[in-house]
């Protein structure tokens, strides 16, 4: 079974549609949503697509009640965790997902589990721990490292593909960027790899 794992969209409505046309390419049965939708419209997209998404929370979804309102109307094919986490099974294949990156790896190294799936920092990355792969699938959004990305997890392998957009739209620019490197100490940003203040 393959399975799209995406996250971190905040209103990129631009590049959902790439990556939704790209799941439906590669024969995807299922999409899992990591958060951060930041817009009742993304989940209305989410919700019309014929390929079921099961959504948990991030930091920036906003309107929870309104997208919640989305995934129990006629037809949706959105349906929400009420947590940031959860704990999935799909071929045997037991799945901890969360939308928090510090949580990922401490479940990783529980060894219960075959495959983690985590967001928030918007850093696209995979790795083996205790035998469990560890996968951040990267934004959607392409609002701090200026890519666009997702992964494909294929529940039979327990391996996941590492998928960058094409054609795919960001408000980053080298104005905003270097105004980040200027002023780093002031706005304290957490991740300073995902905004490249980490580079000379």
């Amino acid at each position: 079974m393959k399975i799209a794992i995406i996250s971190d969209i905040h209103e990129n409505f631009h590049n959902l549609l790439l990556a939704l046309e790209k799941i439906q390419e590669a024969g995807v049965a299922q999409i899992i949503c990591l958060g951060d939708l930041m817009n009742l419209g993304i989940a209305k997209v989410l919700s019309i697509q014929n390929i079921p998404t099961y959504l948990i929370w991030g930091n920036n979804d906003g309107e929870k009640v309104e997208i919640m309102n989305v995934a129990h109307s006629p037809n949706s094919k959105l349906s929400i965790s009420v947590n940031t986490y959860d704990f999935l099974e799909f071929d045997r294949r037991k799945i901890f997902i969360c939308h928090y990156d510090d949580l990922a790896i401490p479940m990783a190294k529980s060894k219960l589990y075959d495959a983690v799936f985590y967001g928030h920092n918007h850093i696209k990355s995979k790795e083996q721990i205790e035998n469990c792969l560890v996968v951040n699938p990267g934004e959607i959004a392409a609002i701090k490292t200026g890519l666009a990305s997702f992964a494909i997890y294929d529940t039979i392998e327990n391996t996941a593909e590492l998928i960058t957009l094409e054609n795919s739209i960001s408000l980053k620019s080298e104005k905003v960027s270097a105004y980040f490197k200027e002023h780093r100490a002031q706005l304290g940003f957490r991740s300073e790899q995902a905004f490249g203040m980490n580079e000379s």
